[in-house]
């Protein structure tokens, strides 16, 4: 259930895209044809699925403090010799990732010569996306505790990254038979689309929030209608002593 979750909490909540708008050139530039967006959000899949767990191993057996207990007990959190190389995390990170695009970068050139000068300068590119560090860091950041929710995170960016850029090939490639305003051709109306869709998404918060919130409620209506008899027993209460003193 954990891992369902984070994969679609991945997709649609954090999309890479339309929630924290990381990897915007590359989604831009190359979302002209669906064809040319397919290859790149394939790669942007495979590089993010394979250096979040990379990058996961890293700073859990290296970067973070006391992560080198493993090769000597006096390098933990409570030895003599305490190491810290968090501050390592971006170098660290980013070599991973330019090692994977790299290898990205000679299979399309080997087995689809058209993909890779279709997507150019944009697939070595991949190296320096923001979302591609984004879901590593993200990963460091919310202390994902296994490296198979590592995976599952970083599968699930990849996927939401692809979503995106491929249903906004597929929009302007259909709006180019429409009658768009001249002043809006091109980048405007890409820019219009992404916002439309980005609100579009922030529709999928409640998926996984909805019950913790109907659980919140619950005792707040219980208490509020609690708080309702207690003023109707006073006021009747009163009445009541009102009615015996007029008597008297």
């Amino acid at each position: 259930m954990e891992h369902l979750e984070l994969f679609f909490k991945s997709i649609f909540i954090d999309n890479m895209v339309f929630a924290t708008f990381l990897g915007m050139c590359s989604y831009l530039a190359v979302s002209k044809k669906v064809s040319t967006a397919v290859g790149l959000g394939a790669a942007v899949i495979f590089v993010l699925a394979v250096t979040v767990p990379l990058n996961w191993l890293l700073d859990q057996y290296i970067l973070q403090e006391g992560a080198l207990v493993w090769l000597d007990p006096a390098y933990g959190v409570d030895g003599a010799e305490t190491m810290d190389l968090s501050f390592l995390s971006f170098i660290m990170f980013i070599a991973t990732i330019a090692t994977m695009v790299q290898l990205v970068e000679i299979v399309v050139e080997k087995f689809s010569p058209s993909l890779y000068n279709s997507l150019g300068i944009f697939l070595p590119l991949i190296a320096v996306n923001c979302a591609i560090l984004g879901g590593s860091l993200f990963m460091q950041s919310r202390e994902i505790p296994t490296l198979a929710l590592s995976l599952t995170y970083g599968v699930g960016s990849g996927i939401g990254w692809f979503l995106a850029i491929l249903a906004i090939a597929a929009i302007r490639e259909k709006i180019r038979y429409s009658s768009v305003p001249p002043a809006l051709r091109g980048l405007g109306i890409t820019f219009i689309i992404t916002g439309l869709m980005a609100i579009g998404f922030m529709s999928f918060g409640g998926m996984l929030t909805g019950g913790d919130e109907a659980e919140k409620e619950t005792p707040k209506v219980a208490t509020q209608l609690e708080n309702k008899t207690d003023k109707k027993e006073a006021v009747t209460k009163v009445i009541a002593d009102n009615t015996n003193t007029n008597n008297q």
